[in-house]
């Protein structure tokens, strides 16, 4: 759905405040793994569909024209820990039908990144936490990956505390599945509910797992969860929904504080595991310290 007036969607490749650009570097995208081949290099190749077709899209809409290729974002928040919606994770079970890959993003105005090196895909090894509670609205999930990802830093996100009321807002993610797009424009529309908060964001299904910036900081304040109704029929296809800036429901957005202490619990055995795994100087391992 839309604010009225302008579309605040944009391609990274057309950002240029570098804070954004770093903090899309750690942004993902949720994959079926079965819409990956291997390539001869060791990297994989996406196999992607048309946005329009897909959703019997007018021709007026914005980047028509794109290839669509996840279901979910997703983000970093740790070397291996990762962060998205619940609902686009079950359990540990269901991450072996899944890849999360970065870097799906267009090159330019008609070309999307479709080939990724084998330092762009992981699979998730253990969901260390979630939740989906229809009655909170409580929404989340925490991943391990099977291993840490170099070169992308983790988010910085809010750990004690809640954001202020009609704060300015950015989202990075995959809205619909498209290829990852930056979105400003939005503020903190209702900030009462203590799970979550509502936003005037321009943000569609596959945005969900996307993070939410505070856009001065660029600091994480939450994860977008659920919103609006993406689209209405027009004629013979369809359009985006435009909602008046305080109007439709908004969107929501499960915070951060609400799963920062299983990110603790899951950053600490992390670290517990390396321990008891670093060699020792004969050249065996080093015992786990009993308390």
């Amino acid at each position: 759905r839309l604010t009225p007036g302008s579309d605040d969607r944009r391609d990274l490749y057309e950002v240029t405040r570098k804070t954004v650009l770093r903090a899309a570097d750690a942004v993902c995208a949720l994959v079926k793994a079965k819409d990956l081949s291997p390539l001869s290099n060791g990297g994989w190749r996406l196999r992607t569909t048309s946005y329009q077709q897909n959703y019997k899209l007018c021709s007026s809409e914005p980047f028509v024209e794109q290839p669509l290729g996840c279901f979910c974002s997703g983000f970093l928040v740790g070397p291996n820990l990762l962060a998205t919606a619940g609902h686009c994770v079950a359990n540990t079970a269901d991450l072996a039908g899944i890849r999360f890959v970065f870097g799906f993003r267009m090159k330019d105005g008609t070309r999307a990144r479709t080939e990724f090196n084998p330092d762009e895909v992981y699979q998730g090894i253990e969901v260390v936490g979630r939740k989906l509670e229809e009655t909170s609205g409580r929404d989340w999930a925490l991943v391990r990956l099977d291993r840490s990802v170099p070169g992308r830093n983790p988010v910085k996100f809010r750990r004690r505390g809640k954001i202020r009321k009609n704060r300015d807002l950015f989202v990075i993610g995959h809205p619909n599945g498209l290829p990852a797009k930056y979105a400003d424009g939005a503020t903190v529309r209702d900030n009462h509910p203590q799970p979550y908060f509502v936003a005037n964001l321009d943000t569609y299904g596959g945005n969900s797992g996307s993070p939410v910036f505070d856009k001065q900081r660029v600091r994480v304040e939450g994860i977008l969860v659920r919103g609006e109704n993406d689209f209405v029929k027009m004629g013979s296809c369809h359009v985006s929904l435009v909602c008046p800036s305080t109007g439709c429901r908004g969107e929501d957005v499960t915070r951060t504080t609400e799963w920062v202490n299983v990110f603790k619990q899951a950053k600490k055995a992390t670290k517990d595991k390396n321990k008891s795994t670093q060699p020792t100087s004969s050249g065996g391992r080093r015992p786990v310290k009993k308390k």
